[in-house]
């Protein structure tokens, strides 16, 4: 059994991509725990991660990498990256600077969603 704190090293990042080029991967507000945004990754976005220490993801629709806050500023330093126990998602604790979501928010889920019957959690 590997322990909680077992690092895996970046050569090894290509085990993440087994079952898919893309992994989803959840990025969190270190402190708060907020979770901030959904985004995913390929192989070279994970190893630009760890080389950098700033996120990169892999956008889906334009089909190219890209650095979180490369264009707004708002970037996201990375503190901790944790695999989940099938090696098919990543967890991502960052100090995010300025707002996570394209939409000016601090986090992309912002909006509440309704309960069947018209009721919020909130």
């Amino acid at each position: 059994m590997k322990s909680s704190g077992e690092y895996r090293a970046s050569a090894d990042i290509a085990a993440y991509f087994k079952k898919s080029e893309l992994i989803p991967t959840v990025v969190q507000q270190r402190g708060t725990g907020e979770v901030l945004m959904l985004a995913y990754m390929n192989e070279e976005s994970l190893a630009k991660t760890l080389e950098t220490g700033f996120t990169w993801f892999y956008s889906r629709s334009r089909g190219a990498l890209w650095n979180k806050g490369e264009t707004s500023g708002h970037f996201q330093r990375v503190i901790s990256v944790t695999p989940d126990c099938d090696d098919d998602a990543l967890l991502i604790v960052v100090e995010q600077t300025g707002v996570a979501c394209h939409t000016g928010n601090k986090s992309c889920f912002y909006r509440t969603a309704l309960l069947y019957g018209g009721d919020s959690y909130e």
